[in-house]
């Protein structure tokens, strides 16, 4: 084990929580647990909601638009195409890849269920765009 190369991840950005009720979640993160809304946003049939429970990462993303239980471990990389093959060479089979506001992102299923997505940060101006917007 002490060949093994350091996994290419910089730091879990996002903890994406699916929800039946963002609204609801939204109010207990932040009256309950004392936790800060940064934006609740209801666009294109999608809410999403995004509490800051720490000073630092992660940011915990409420959304009705996910599905199952489990909530997805977002982690951002250097470069998504290095750190996919880097993952594959160890064994990881290719899964699907698409764009999140901040830049292209790669998502999929441990074996033993966890969810886990690594996404390239090409974007960083989308933060500041949705900070602040409460559409509910």
């Amino acid at each position: 084990m002490g060949d093994t190369p350091a996994p290419p991840f910089e730091r879990l950005d996002f903890l994406y929580t699916p929800t039946r009720d963002v609204a609801g979640d939204l109010a207990y993160f932040t009256e309950v647990l004392g936790g800060r809304a940064l934006f609740a946003i209801d666009a294109m049939g999608t809410r999403v909601a995004a509490v800051e429970l720490t000073e630092g990462p992660p940011l915990v993303l409420l959304t009705d638009h996910v599905e199952g239980e489990r909530a997805i471990l977002l982690y951002r990389v250097a470069d998504l195409d290095s750190a996919l093959a880097e993952l594959e060479a160890r064994g990881w089979e290719p899964a699907h890849r698409f764009e999140i506001p901040h830049g292209p992102c790669c998502s999929f299923a441990t074996p033993g269920g966890h969810r886990i997505a690594l996404y390239q940060l090409t974007r960083p101006e989308v933060a500041e765009h949705f900070a602040g917007r409460f559409d509910f």
